[in-house]
């Protein structure tokens, strides 16, 4: 979506906003303001309103790193929209499957016992992508399901402030924002957005907050299983390995799947 519209979209969002501002990227002249940030913390309710005024804006809760009273990096600007792909230009199964080559494949400077170690985190796929994880039958509820979690994380993060994007869905505020959250991983975040599309249609996925370097979802249709929530933790390391080679206790897909199981909610952080 077009981001010259999104003064005429405010002024139709249909619900009272609080104070607030327009946000250009910092990032040279001529760019065109891709975020609408209020000055306080974001109201109790105004979230849900605004999802459910379905106006072209999407909604989301932003968390300054650290607490920083400046709201960085939204009230700072510190977003680089310009040279960001389209998220529609990417098939998020090959992506998946190449960042599995990625991040599996051995080093050359590998010796037995530490290419081990590595294969152990992955079992029992290994170094072989197997394949995307079968699509949930029904994501009925899944906007019902963004709203709990977005008064649970408001209620976690009082300094998270409102923010509005012009876009159609929650996966294209990450590229339309040009946020830089995985940029250690990955330069261009609309190849992100492309993957978390496919979890909006084949979970009921929702982009309900954005942090510094965090991603949080909700999820209307989780794996049930741990054969199906082994499917998807596969697809989470693919997406963003840190989630589980940086997590508590040892790096496991396994371990890491059993957390899946009937979560409703999944949350990403890259280091």
């Amino acid at each position: 979506m077009d981001s010259e519209l999104l003064p005429e979209l405010l002024r139709s969002v249909g619900t009272a906003l609080p104070p607030g501002r327009m946000i250009t990227p910092d990032e040279g002249t001529g760019v065109e303001p891709r975020l609408w940030l209020s000055e306080g913390p974001a109201p109790a309710g105004l979230w849900a309103r605004v999802l459910g005024a379905r106006a072209g804006l999407w909604p989301l809760l932003l968390i300054p790193v650290d607490g920083d009273g400046d709201c960085r990096p939204w009230a700072t600007g510190e977003l680089y929209p310009q040279g960001m792909s389209a998220p529609g230009d990417h098939d998020p199964y090959a992506l998946l499957a190449r960042w599995w080559q990625r991040h599996t494949a051995p080093d050359k400077d590998d010796d037995p016992s530490s290419r081990a170690a590595r294969l152990a985190v992955t079992a029992p796929f290994g170094e072989t992508w197997p394949g995307p994880a079968p699509a949930r039958a029904d994501v009925a509820g899944a906007d019902r399901t963004a709203v709990e979690w977005s008064d649970f994380l408001a209620s976690l993060h009082p300094e998270a402030r409102l923010g509005l994007v012009a876009a159609e869905c929650g996966a294209d505020t990450l590229a339309a924002l040009g946020w830089q959250g995985p940029v250690n991983h990955e330069g261009d975040t609309a190849t992100c957005a492309a993957v978390v599309r496919s979890w909006e249609e084949r979970f009921g996925a929702r982009v309900v907050a954005i942090g510094f370097d965090t991603l949080h979802l909700s999820v209307a249709a989780p794996p049930t299983s741990h054969a199906e929530a082994l499917a998807v933790a596969a697809e989470h390391f693919a997406f963003c390995p840190d989630n589980i080679e940086q997590g508590a206790g040892p790096p496991s897909l396994n371990a890491y799947a059993e957390r899946l199981v009937d979560t409703e909610y999944w949350t990403f952080w890259w280091d």
